[in-house]
């Protein structure tokens, strides 16, 4: 791909479109089909940097997974839960699914695994998880709280603890999968305020699907694993990724047109489907039938919105703020910060860029749109600031995106798709 991309501005939007499937579901149905009994075909898997440095991972363990990107397949022969390898040096890349949920796995194996991954990795949190995995009888150290990650496995013996929840989700989900092999009842309670909880509730969903039952024993968060629960490998249908859909939801949104996603529902696993109910607010049409979901018309009203459940669309939200008639504030989105990039302080500079006036605040940001200019937009190797801030460029002439291929993390033909979808506007 070449270090820029400039966006060709379009008319209203009309397309149909499916985007691969969710990487937060093949993540964690590599994890549930890799400790299962038996095989397990994903279909309609996701074949990205993320997805691909968790298959290496887990060939690397000794677990065979088998990916085959032209038919959206992984094959995985399960362990039953005995990781054969015992020593192994993981390398993850940006990928944080893979650093989390690798080192609770790799803790209920016996030897020594260690985890890496490149530099932004180095600075994402993970002390409150490995501190949590030592109280249920780990041993797993990081250097000051960051990776990299040495677990000195001797089995997870189990019993409880507590993990902070205000930092990332992805914790509590480590957890959550390695507790049926604790070998005895456990439990988990939360610490703080739970962002990104629908990702939770996609865990246990995901989990359940393969036949392990995620008991949440009260409303302050305490969770548990019947211990006699065993993964079982089967033919699981991935979603296609709801927070990829946003992108083309929103292209119709500043352009005025309508995309129709198919294969997700209200009631799918990912709690990002509640993007368009963000859109509906601003002045878009939503219109959900058999098929999936389809966002129509302009967004032109500002809103003032919560969206700690549903972070990940922050940037695209912003996005399409930028054409609004009237103010957009964000809030709930303070562990934004912690992700691949900064998305709050980063996401403030390129929309300034843009012609916006944005007032950061500590858990988001406020945007006042203004007259827009054409900018070189700076992505930070954040995939979902590429993403996002490229829709700019469908009304706005001279957006430029620099380092395009940073969205083989978890969107490799994104710009492809961009490019078909308004071909015909």
């Amino acid at each position: 791909m070449p270090d820029s991309i400039k966006i060709q501005t379009s008319g209203p939007v009309q397309a149909t479109i499916r985007p691969p499937g969710s990487k937060s579901i093949t993540n964690r149905a590599l994890i549930c089909a890799a400790m299962a009994t038996g095989r397990t075909r994903l279909v309609g898997a996701l074949h990205s940097e993320d997805t691909e440095v968790m298959v290496a991972a887990l060939n690397q363990l000794g677990i065979i997974a088998q990916a085959n990107p032209q038919a959206a397949t992984i094959d995985i022969e399960g362990c039953a839960g005995r990781i054969p390898v015992s020593d192994a040096t993981l390398q993850v890349a940006g990928s944080g699914t893979s650093m989390r949920f690798l080192t609770a796995m790799c803790a209920t194996a016996r030897g020594r695994f260690v985890l890496d991954g490149n530099p932004r990795m180095r600075e994402r949190p993970i002390g409150d998880l490995t501190e949590a995995l030592n109280q249920l009888g780990g041993n797993v150290s990081s250097t000051r709280g960051f990776p990299p990650v040495e677990v000195q496995a001797r089995g997870l013996p189990g019993g409880s603890a507590r993990v902070r929840s205000d930092q990332s989700s992805q914790f509590l989900s480590a957890l959550l999968m390695a507790l049926p092999f604790t070998g005895k009842f456990t439990v988990v309670q939360t610490e703080g305020s739970l962002v990104s909880r629908p990702y939770i509730n996609m865990t246990c969903q995901v989990m359940g699907h393969f036949g392990v039952d995620v008991l949440q024993m009260s409303e302050v968060g305490e969770y548990s694993v019947d211990p006699r629960g065993s993964y079982v490998g089967f033919e699981y249908d991935v979603e296609p990724d709801a927070s990829a859909a946003s992108y083309f939801w929103a292209a119709a949104a500043i352009t005025g047109g309508s995309v129709k996603v198919p294969g997700l529902k209200p009631d799918a696993l990912q709690g990002d489907v509640r993007f368009v109910q963000l859109l509906e607010e601003m002045g878009c049409e939503i219109n959900i039938d058999d098929v999936g979901i389809t966002v129509s018309g302009r967004a032109e009203q500002g809103i003032d919105v919560d969206m700690n459940d549903i972070s990940d669309t922050a940037i695209t939200l912003a996005a399409v703020a930028l054409f609004a008639e009237s103010p957009t504030t964000i809030r709930g989105i303070a562990h934004n910060r912690l992700k691949e990039s900064d998305r709050i302080g980063n996401l403030a500079i390129e929309l300034r860029k843009l012609g916006a006036t944005v007032e950061e605040l500590e858990d988001g940001l406020t945007i006042t749109p203004g007259k827009l200019t054409s900018a070189d937009i700076d992505t930070y190797d954040d995939h979902r600031m590429a993403m996002a801030l490229s829709l700019v460029g469908l009304q706005q002439p001279g957006v430029v995106i620099r380092d395009p291929g940073c969205v083989g993390k978890t969107y490799p033909g994104f710009f492809a798709d961009l490019a078909r979808v308004t071909q015909s506007a």
